[in-house]
C-alpha cells in the first residue's frame, strides 16, 4: 500500500514510538497520581517527561500550562467553551476545520458571535481583513496552522502581531500544522494551541494536547478525579491536572513524547523540506494531466505537504476507490470535515481528492501515483 492519507493519520508510526507504547502496556502501566507505589509513580513522570519535550517542540516555557487530550477537536472545545463568556466575539477564517466552525456554531446560543473572514479560492488569509473584522468585543482570533483541505499556510506571525497589539487572545487549531511546519508559541505569539497527536507528530491516535498561556482563566470541560485533593468537592482550578479529569490515556501520551523525540531529533525544518519536495513533485507531475484540476497555493513554501485535486467530472469518492482497488494507495476524498473551506475553493457540491505525502513516502511512490493518475485520466477519455 502507498500511504498518501497523512493528513488524517501518520502512518507509519516510527519504531521508537511502538516500542515505547509496548514498554508502558508490559512493564508498568499504571494510574499517574492515583498511587504511591513504582508502577504509578513511573507512568506519572513519564507523562510529566512528554510535557516536557513536549514544550520544547513547541517553544513552550510552561510545561505545566500543556493539557493532554483524546485529540484537537477535544482541546479546540475546551479552549473555546471554557474561555469565552457571554457577549464576547471570535473572527475566524472561512478555510476552519469542523473543529473550530461547529464549537462556534453552538455558542451562539450562548450569545457568543463569530465573524468568519474570506479567504482566496487558493486558501489564502489577508491580515488587513482579520483586522477589519475585529469589534471591541472580540477575545479571540482563531486560525488553523495550515488548511488540512489544500495545506495553505496561514500567517501566524503577522496575525501574532496584531493580536498582541491590540490585547486579543491568538488561537491555533495545529492539527495539519504541527510536525509539517514551524509552530513556535513564542515566535508566533499564540497564547491558545491545540494539536494532535496522530498526525504530523507522528504519535498514537487517542492523544493530543492543549496549550494555554499562563494567565487565561479557562473554565473545564469536565469534571472528576484528579488523583488530589479528592476530599475536596470543589477544588482550586490549577494546571494541568484540573482539565485532565480521569485516568488520562498513559501508554499513548508516553509514546507521543518518544514521538516529539523524535520530531526534535530529525528536525521540524528537515522534515518540511522533505515533504516540500514529494509535494512539489507530486503536483508537478498531475498538473498538467489533461482532466486534472489542482486546488490551492502554486508556490510550494505558501503549502503543507498536501495535493488536492479532481480529475473532470468524475465523482471524487469513485477516483479514491479506483487508487485503492487497482493501484494500492490510500487517498481520502470528500469535503474533509471542512464544508467551509470547499465553498471557499469552489468545491462545495464535488468535493475533492487529497493527497498527503509523509515523513515515510519515497519518491518512488510519488512517481507510482503520477502514473496511476495518469491512467485513471486517460481511462475517462
Amino acid at each position: 500500500m502507498i500511504y498518501l492519507d497523512n493528513g488524517a493519520t501518520s502512518y507509519p508510526k516510527p519504531p521508537e514510538v511502538i516500542e515505547s507504547f509496548m514498554d508502558v502496556m508490559m512493564n508498568y502501566c499504571a494510574n499517574p497520581g492515583r498511587a504511591g507505589h513504582f508502577m504509578a509513580a513511573r507512568t506519572s513522570q513519564e507523562i510529566f517527561k512528554t510535557r516536557l519535550v513536549l514544550a520544547r517542540l513547541f517553544n513552550i516555557d510552561t510545561p505545566g500550562q500543556i493539557v493532554f487530550t483524546k485529540n484537537c477537536t477535544e482541546g479546540l472545545n475546551m479552549a473555546f467553551k471554557g474561555i469565552l463568556r457571554e457577549g464576547e466575539h471570535v473572527v475566524t477564517t472561512s478555510m476552519e476545520h469542523n473543529s473550530v466552525v461547529r464549537p462556534l456554531k453552538a455558542l451562539e446560543k450562548k450569545d457568543i458571535t463569530t465573524t468568519i473572514v474570506p479567504c482566496s479560492k487558493t486558501g489564502e488569509l489577508s491580515v488587513e481583513a482579520v483586522r477589519k473584522a475585529i469589534r471591541p468585543n472580540t477575545r479571540i482570533i482563531a486560525v488553523t496552522a495550515a488548511s488540512n483541505v489544500t495545506g495553505t499556510k496561514m500567517p501566524l506571525e503577522e496575525i501574532g502581531r496584531l493580536a498582541l497589539r491590540l490585547g486579543i487572545l491568538m488561537m491555533v487549531d495545529g492539527a495539519q500544522g504541527a510536525g509539517h511546519m514551524e509552530i513556535d508559541v513564542k515566535k508566533h505569539r499564540i497564547d491558545i494551541l491545540a494539536v494532535p497527536g496522530h498526525k504530523g507528530l507522528m504519535g498514537p491516535q487517542g492523544t493530543g494536547l492543549l496549550y494555554v498561556r499562563e494567565g487565561i482563566p479557562v473554565r473545564p470541560l469536565l469534571e472528576g478525579g484528579t488523583g488530589s485533593r479528592s476530599n475536596q468537592l470543589d477544588p482550586e482550578l490549577t494546571f494541568p491536572e484540573s482539565y485532565e479529569a480521569g485516568t488520562v490515556n498513559a501508554p499513548g501520551i508516553i509514546a507521543l513524547g518518544e514521538a516529539a523525540r523524535v520530531l526534535n531529533k530529525i528536525g521540524v525544518g528537515a522534515i518540511e523540506n522533505h515533504e516540500r519536495k514529494l509535494t512539489e513533485k507530486l503536483q508537478e507531475g498531475i498538473k498538467d494531466i489533461a482532466g486534472v484540476t489542482l486546488y490551492g497555493p502554486k508556490n510550494y513554501k505558501k503549502k503543507t505537504a498536501v495535493v488536492a485535486m479532481n480529475i473532470d467530472d468524475m465523482d471524487c469518492e469513485k477516483v479514491a476507490s479506483l487508487l485503492n482497488d487497482k493501484y494500492g494507495i490510500a487517498v481520502r476524498a470528500g469535503f474533509h470535515c471542512s464544508g467551509l473551506a470547499h465553498k471557499t475553493m469552489g468545491t462545495e457540491r464535488t468535493g475533492c481528492v487529497r493527497m498527503c505525502p509523509g515523513f515515510y513516502t519515497s519518491e518512488k511512490e510519488i512517481n507510482d501515483t503520477i502514473k496511476a493518475i495518469k491512467d485513471i485520466a486517460l481511462s475517462e477519455k
